[in-house]
């Protein structure tokens, strides 16, 4: 039963990555690559260096990805960069075939600003959904990851750090500041959307469940969607009537779950259901804190006997 469960996760983990990567495709080689707007991160990069030097996007994306990638195995994991590897690669066979297999498509070249916008929500929306299933289009993302993992840090923030610089040297090749300020446009839209799809995805929940039927909806919960619950005594004020209610911590996308397990064993139960920003435990998220310094003893032998004296 575990087993096909992770089997099952990891198979919605890789259709979900694939999902992104093709939005985000969509946003680079419809909207933005042919406008000659700059994207942030490694596909920003290899846009650069496509308008100089005529080298196509996809094999400079895919070496220096390469290489970042080398470089980030030790630190994000083996899990994580497998799925980034699968994400950088559908990306660069779905951008050679865009590259080749849309006929030069060409959308909004009239209008840079609608192209900016469109484009940076494909863009922050494919980067949104690979960072919530495990996954990575590369580049900027991977230091984005590396920097969540240890501060608690909004990844769309991490992003605009990064790209800033990448965008802003695009006009040492584009000599156009209305371009870089279009890039400057796609940054912003990126790293709100960014923001907006993790939130979503990682959404958490919490229940109080006030049920005479308490261990049978707690026993279902713990099977599926494998939730905990605490059991907490409780007593009517008015009624005087001792009472058992249930505290449960879940995903957002758990909650219709919960709610037919609910419905089944009680449909007369009381139940509330609240949105929490941050859940941080087994089964959730990670502690991100700051490790403090050891302190160290700046008293002298000399001052320490004085002291003791």
């Amino acid at each position: 039963m575990k087993i096909s469960k992770n089997v099952t996760n990891e198979l919605r983990d890789y259709m979900m990555i694939t999902v992104a990567m093709v939005c985000y495709c969509i946003g680079w080689n419809i909207f933005l690559l042919p406008n000659n707007i700059t994207t942030g991160g490694v596909p920003g990069v290899s846009s650069v260096v496509y308008w100089g030097t005529g080298i196509p996007v996809q094999t400079t994306y895919f070496v220096i990805n390469a290489i970042l990638l080398l470089i980030a195995l030790k630190i994000l994991g083996l899990r994580f960069c497998l799925k980034t590897i699968y994400a950088v690669l559908v990306l660069t066979g779905l951008t050679a075939w865009a590259r080749s297999g849309t006929g030069g498509m060409h959308l909004l070249a009239d209008q840079p600003f609608m192209a900016s916008i469109i484009g940076a929500i494909f863009c922050g929306s494919g980067v949104g959904i690979g960072l919530a299933f495990n996954g990575s289009t590369g580049g900027t993302d991977i230091v984005a990851a590396i920097v969540h993992k240890y501060r608690d840090i909004s990844l769309g923030r991490v992003v605009m750090m990064c790209d800033i610089v990448i965008i802003t040297s695009s006009y040492l090749v584009l000599h156009n500041w209305e371009q870089v300020i279009y890039g400057y446009v796609v940054l912003l839209v990126t790293a709100f959307c960014i923001d907006q799809v993790i939130n979503v995805m990682q959404r958490s929940v919490q229940f109080f469940i006030i049920s005479d039927k308490y261990q049978e909806i707690a026993s279902r919960v713990a099977v599926y969607p494998h939730r905990g619950a605490t059991v907490i005594p409780a007593q009517g004020f008015y009624t005087g009537h001792e009472v058992r209610m249930l505290f449960i911590m879940a995903k957002r996308r758990e909650a219709n779950i919960i709610f037919q397990i609910i419905n089944d064993v009680d449909p007369h139960a009381f139940v509330t259901e609240t949105p929490v920003i941050g859940v941080y435990g087994n089964g959730f998220d990670k502690f991100k804190v700051k490790p403090q310094r050891k302190h160290v003893n700046t008293i002298t032998p000399e001052q320490q006997a004085a002291l003791n004296d």
